[in-house]
């Protein structure tokens, strides 16, 4: 990146020159960062020099440095602070701290160096706390947290806001046990009165990216201590640490929600953590508490997009739509941020055409935007449409990134697009100079398998630069067993059991895969394994929203208040679709079942009872939504096409692999998934 002099032309004329000279700044600037050309920056320094500007203040030059900072204008600030010392030696202290946060929201390293040297030498560091603060922040913004540690070590008897200075960069540069180790002895030095807001704050941040939960806990008994549970800001950031540590912190983390005084932060920190979680009945549980809880708490883009988050993970469309209407009428259509969370929903819930209206009324797209509406058509099997709206994305001028080309190879996919998925894998490297993750590899991976080409897909695996992890395996994995390759998934399982044991998905799978071969020696040494190994397989469920309510199913439910009319309707759909040809696939159920129980252990399955119940309670010829929290059994992926076919009903039901699109007896994934 070439550089650029600050050292602008000011008005003339000049007071005498300063003793110490004034640095002449070289910035490397951010390669994404929009900077003024040198015309602009010299016209906008001249204007604000004609309105604002007394050269005989020193606060009237630390003021221009530090709104051109705040305006976004790094390098107008760092040659407005060069000006400042030519014109007016009293300049240098005030007008300090400002350059130097200057230099960081630049990450130029190299004025950041000179200031510091200016610094040594006018005597302002170590010993003014402003300078020495703002020092810190350069070096842990310029990602030198051990140069930083250097300077830090220099103070003599740094006070709180400094140690703070330091503990937060450490957090900004992910060395979170430095910044808790400086936390404590900041605590163990003098007595808990040092702690303020600020510090409290950094320590709660580092702490939810620890895997011990204790120190939360410690935390959270100091603040209490010192009196700071009353405090919004920090118990907003306590939740958070605590939301990291899963569902059992989550439930502490309610607890203290619910005594604490709550403002609007609390509400939207509250239901994003549900929603991050997979939450979603309480996230929206909450969100409608909050619309009714008054005092000035009101819904805002953060919490409609938490939200709308929950009703994608739950497929929640009616609730979705609910929310979408709330959206409308707060004129935040256009908000990117609240449109973007809009697509993802209608996409994840299986209203891509929805999503496209809603991604088209977004007024300035991002990366995101483009990208979920990328993902949208992708994950629907609309591969070709993803690459059209690629495409526009590229023509708008936005370039794409890492997660751009997750979104397009996972769209090829999908899709089944092999030409395409293989040319946009290469021309991410070699156009756009993108080095392939472990997302992109899997995205190939999974491609490959569904065209067949199980040894290239295996060569790309033990070609990659980084280490395959599960997903990639657990691709090939399922691509064995669509391509009925034992050997190849009794190495990929093996793979797969180094990295997760414990994953119950993997024994299924193998397990399926021997008996679909008719090995059955194989499928019990597999069950024996479970067994021994203590592996416990999640409850398989189906839901189903109807009238705003989420309906579960399980296998052989009979808790629902309709289980006798379900049971009853399914029988006689089942009889229908055996006219039509059904035969129930039972080559994957136990060796030890007659065929009969067999048929009868595979008429109970989730998804059946789930799809039942809607045609029952669904209006006629609307859509019906289901999910699915494991993956869709080959019995059942074959029965939801009979009854699309007999029902003329449209089915879409999301597994844990992706959607399937049911309709006139095909599916969207052309039967591999």
């Amino acid at each position: 990146m070439a550089g650029a002099s600050v050292m602008t032309s000011l008005p003339n004329p000049l007071p005498t020159p300063p003793a110490h000279p004034a640095p002449a700044f070289n910035l490397q600037r951010q390669r994404e960062r929009s900077v003024p050309s040198p015309t602009t920056t010299a016209s906008s320094l001249r204007a604000l020099f004609l309105r604002a500007v007394d050269p005989s203040r020193p606060a009237s030059w630390s003021a221009a440095v530090a709104d051109l900072l705040s305006s976004g204008d790094a390098v107008a600030a760092l040659a407005t602070f060069a000006a400042a010392v030519r014109a007016n030696p009293a300049a240098l202290r005030p007008a300090l701290p400002p350059a130097l946060r200057a230099a960081a929201a630049a990450r130029s390293l190299a004025a950041g160096h000179q200031l510091h040297l200016l610094a040594l030498r006018s005597g302002l560091f170590p010993s003014d706390p402003y300078s020495a603060s703002a020092l810190l922040h350069m070096y842990h913004h310029c990602s030198r947290p051990m140069d930083a540690r250097r300077a830090f070590d220099e103070i003599p008897d740094p006070n709180p806001v400094i140690v703070t200075a330091m503990a937060s960069g450490y957090v900004r540069n992910n060395l979170v046990y430095h910044s808790l180790e400086l936390f404590r002895a900041m605590i163990a030095s003098d007595s808990a009165s040092v702690v303020d807001e600020a510090a409290a704050l950094v320590a709660f941040s580092a702490s939810a990216r620890v895997p011990d939960r204790g120190v939360t806990a410690s935390l959270h008994a100091l603040i209490a201590k010192i009196g700071f549970e009353r405090n919004a800001g920090v118990v907003n950031t306590m939740l958070d640490s605590y939301a990291k540590g899963g569902s059992r912190d989550l439930e502490v983390a309610r607890k203290v929600f619910d005594t604490m005084e709550r403002d609007v932060v609390s509400w939207n920190s509250m239901i994003a953590l549900y929603a991050q979680n997979g939450m979603s009945a309480e996230a929206i549980g909450l969100y409608s508490k909050m619309l009714n809880v008054g005092g000035g708490i009101k819904c805002n883009a953060v919490a409609l997009s938490a939200v709308l988050l929950a009703c994608a993970h739950a497929g929640a469309i009616q609730t979705g739509k609910h929310i979408h209407n709330q959206v409308v009428r707060m004129g935040l259509e256009e908000n990117v941020y609240v449109g973007t969370s809009v697509v993802d929903m209608y996409s994840k819930c299986g209203r891509v055409e929805m999503a496209s209206r809603a991604f088209r009324k977004i007024k300035e797209k991002n990366i995101l935007s483009w990208s979920a509406m990328i993902t949208g058509y992708g994950m629907h099997g609309r591969g070709q449409e993803a690459l059209e709206i690629f495409t526009e994305m590229k023509r708008s001028g936005l370039r794409p990134n890492y997660i751009t080309f997750i979104s397009v190879l996972a769209a090829c996919s999908h899709a089944g697009l092999l030409d395409e998925g293989r040319y946009w894998y290469n021309a991410m490297k070699q156009e756009f100079g993108i080095e392939a993750g472990v997302e992109h590899y899997g995205c190939m991976v999974d491609l490959l398998g569904r065209a067949g080409c199980l040894d290239e897909a295996y060569s790309l695996i033990k070609e990659m630069k980084v280490k395959p992890d599960a997903a990639i395996w657990g691709a090939l994995l399922s691509a064995c067993r669509i391509h009925k390759n034992v050997e190849l998934a009794e190495m990929s399982v093996k793979r797969l059991f180094e990295l997760d044991a414990s994953n119950s998905g993997y024994y299924v799978l193998l397990s399926n895969i021997y008996a679909e071969a008719g090995m059955w020696k194989d499928v019990e040494r597999i069950r024996l394994l479970v067994k021994t190994r203590r592996i416990e397989k999640p409850p398989g469920y189906s839901s189903f929203e109807l009238k705003g309510k989420i309906y579960l199913f399980y296998v052989g439910d009979k808790s629902h208040p309709q289980h006798i009319e379900i049971y009853s309707y399914l029988e006689k759909l089942l009889e229908r679709m055996q006219e039509a040809g059904y035969v129930p696939n039972t080559g994957s159920v136990l060796h030890d079942l007659d065929e009969e129980e067999k048929e009868s252990a595979l008429r109970i399955h989730s998804e059946k009872l789930a799809v039942a119940f809607a045609l029952m309670n669904s209006v006629p010829r609307s859509v019906i939504h289901i999910i699915k929290n494991l993956r869709v059994c080959s019995d059942c992926h074959t029965a939801m096409k009979f009854i699309t076919k007999i029902t003329e009903r449209e089915i879409i039901i999301r597994d844990l692999q992706r959607f399937h699109h049911f309709k006139d007896g095909l599916c969207s994934c052309r039967d591999y998934w």
